[in-house]
């Protein structure tokens, strides 16, 4: 039975959100379509509560006591609405948290502003910090690594025949931060460490690409569109222009060495 219900979007579920998940029943996400760190039902995935999505397409239109009824429908037995400090709904955003108080007759539990060293923590500032690529800062006001998906596609070639074997990516829907990193792959339920670039190949042609090597063995054949699981454990160096393949080759070899160094896997 449902009583306490969290309400927002949830682009995240970084840890001012999970203030608001711990204490509730079930999770209502409104689906605005522009989530950009944990798209659609992957919210899901960092939320160990049942979810409901309300797609705002369907709910904009709402006056805030429309809003209110159709909760109350959704879940009859509903006690407790759970809210962050900066809570706005219905139509044209003109429900406020006193707006919900009038509105429902139980509980309203306001969260208030959750901070990270001085740092209010909310989803637009993450974004910020994956632009600057400072994944330590991300981790941090996740509570967790940051994690992308993606499927795997056809390259030139050109790594394994040139420079070293690499699965390319096309990654949709998440902000990327640009530069190489070390990172967790997780590819058929089986988890490798790895070295991953985003960005475009200033040595090679200028296209932008996102590719992974594989630290560790593992099975080759990997089928194209396949899904391909990326976890960002640390930041290594920004994309950098090489004036020949050799020193291409050395920057490569040394980012592999740190990213074994950084995730402690054997040489």
């Amino acid at each position: 039975m449902i009583e306490s219900i969290a309400i927002g979007s949830f682009d995240g579920v970084h840890i001012a959100h999970q203030k608001l998940i711990e204490i509730a029943d079930a999770v209502v996400v409104i689906e605005r379509f522009s989530a950009t760190l944990t798209a659609g039902w992957k919210r899901s995935l960092y939320i160990d509560k049942p979810c409901y999505f309300y797609l705002l397409e369907k709910i904009q239109g709402y006056s805030p006591k429309e809003f209110i009824e159709h909760l109350l429908l959704d879940f009859p037995n509903l006690k407790r609405v759970v809210v962050g400090y900066d809570f706005f709904f219905g139509r044209d955003k003109a429900g406020s948290i006193e707006t919900l108080k009038r509105y429902f007759h139980g509980e309203v539990v306001v969260v208030p502003e959750v901070k990270y060293n001085e740092i209010s923590v909310h989803t637009r500032v993450i974004r910020e910090y994956l632009y600057n690529s400072d994944i330590d800062m991300v981790r941090a006001l996740l509570g967790r690594r940051y994690r992308i998906d993606g499927k795997q596609i056809r390259g030139l070639g050109l790594g394994s025949k040139e420079l070293v074997p690499t699965i390319n990516l096309n990654i949709e829907h998440y902000v990327l931060p640009m530069g190489v990193f070390a990172v967790y792959v997780e590819i058929n339920a089986i988890r490798y460490g790895g070295v991953l670039f985003i960005g475009n190949r200033v040595s090679v042609d200028n296209s932008f690409s996102i590719e992974v090597h594989i630290l560790e063995e593992f099975q080759k054949e990997i089928r194209e569109f396949q899904t391909v699981w990326v976890e960002f454990a640390a930041f290594i160096r920004d994309i950098k222009s090489f004036d020949s393949f050799a020193m291409l080759k050395s920057a490569i070899k040394s980012d592999i060495d740190t990213a074994k160094s950084l995730l402690q896997l054997s040489n």
